[in-house]
């Protein structure tokens, strides 16, 4: 009998007497699906949220920032480079010929969650009136767009479900003004969801601020940005740093997805070591169940590889069926689930939990490892398990 026919004898067998062996079976299939599911879910936020930042950058576009500054609070910006930055080459323009940008401010707001007494720091961003012209991602989706020179704003969709008081017409009051909301957008599901925009003029008015923080601005191609970057790095007095916005949002995630990614494999790798002495144990004892059955195939023309194999896919076969069934919890309890973070400006940004394919794939690939280490030694055990002991056990 040829060694894939062996194999595939003996599995069948194993697989119809696995429910004489429910019990420790089941030891294995819990535990590892312990494993996927922490794993799985843990991993879906960090990709949730590197899905996120990165979805806030377009080739397109570029942000202008203070020479040595990380992010947008430790920027600044004078009006007077404002103003000049905007006649910068490789800057696109409108129908009308304005350039297409957006000279901002970012300050925090402190505002309760939903079913929570304790504040959070909300950000809210000062535009300029191109802004949906820089970012054709943003769409109002209720209500109005603000008016500039007014105190009005509006909050992006994440925002408005996670934070209270940001309903439409409800009033916030920032710095002793009272800032009405008028609408409710969207943008991709992107950082700026999380966030609150009103117009930058009447910002730096209620703030007193001098200036600006920023500035965000829409190239004619990708291919203009070494241009504009060259330009504005032979104006000394400028003191300013072009980077690319996916460059940059990439930046202000990496830290915090390095993090998670950390915790992910780490509590990860701990489970499945519990998982993997568990796979050991019940393993050990179907062999140990089976001493004479597998003596017997031996003394009839079973190979001991083939006896090895047949043991190591029953192994595999059940840390399989822990891995589905880890996958498929994390994937209905935690996919889509909204959660939000401190980010890199010391706001709350809140993203989705994204059960992806390559999530999945990685979480059954884990309880794959832990099924083959997990049956490696007992099979080895099986197939050298001498034929004259194993028959005189009984």
């Amino acid at each position: 009998m040829r060694a894939l026919d062996q194999i595939t004898a003996i599995s069948f067998m194993n697989l119809r007497n696995l429910w004489q062996r429910f019990w420790s079976s089941l030891v294995v299939v819990v535990g590892v699906a312990g494993v996927v599911a922490v794993l799985v879910s843990v991993l879906a936020m960090a990709s949730g949220f590197q899905s996120t930042v990165a979805g806030t950058g377009r080739a397109d576009r570029a942000i202008i920032l203070r020479g040595a500054a990380n992010s947008e609070l430790e920027s600044g910006m004078s009006r007077s480079a404002a103003v000049t930055l905007s006649d910068g080459p490789g800057i696109k323009k409108d129908s009308d010929g304005r350039p297409i940008a957006s000279a901002e401010l970012l300050v925090m707001v402190n505002l309760p969650k939903k079913g929570q007494t304790d504040a959070a720091n909300v950000a809210l961003r000062g535009v300029g009136e191109a802004v949906f012209a820089l970012r054709p991602e943003m769409q109002i989706v209720e209500g109005r767009a603000f008016q500039p020179s007014v105190y009005e704003a509006i909050v992006g969709k994440s925002a408005h479900a996670q934070f209270q008081g940001l309903e439409i017409g409800n009033r916030i009051n920032i710095r002793g003004t009272e800032w009405t909301v008028v609408g409710v957008f969207t943008s991709n599901g992107d950082t700026h969801e999380s966030e609150i925009m009103a117009d930058a003029e009447s910002i730096a008015s209620a703030y007193r601020r001098p200036g600006f923080q920023a500035m965000s601005v829409m190239l004619e191609s990708p291919e203009a940005f070494d241009a504009l970057k060259a330009w504005v790095s032979s104006n000394p007095t400028l003191g300013l740093d072009v980077r690319r916005e996916p460059d940059y949002y990439a930046s202000q995630s990496r830290q915090l997805s390095q993090v998670l990614f950390f915790i992910a494999y780490f509590v990860g790798g701990i489970m499945a070591v519990g998982a993997l002495f568990g796979a050991l144990n019940t393993m050990y004892s179907a062999v140990a169940a089976r001493t004479v059955e597998i003596a017997t195939l031996r003394a009839i023309g079973f190979g001991s590889a083939s006896v090895m194999v047949s043991v190591l896919l029953e192994a595999l076969l059940l840390a399989l069926a822990g891995g589905a069934v880890g996958a498929l919890l994390a994937w209905l309890f935690f996919n889509g689930n909204a959660v939000s973070t401190l980010g890199a400006n010391f706001t709350q940004l809140v993203f989705p939990l994204t059960v992806s394919g390559p999530v999945l794939t990685t979480g059954i690939l884990w309880a794959l490892a832990v099924g083959a280490l997990g049956g490696l030694l007992p099979a080895a055990r099986a197939a050298r398990l001498p034929v004259a002991v194993a028959l005189q056990v009984r």
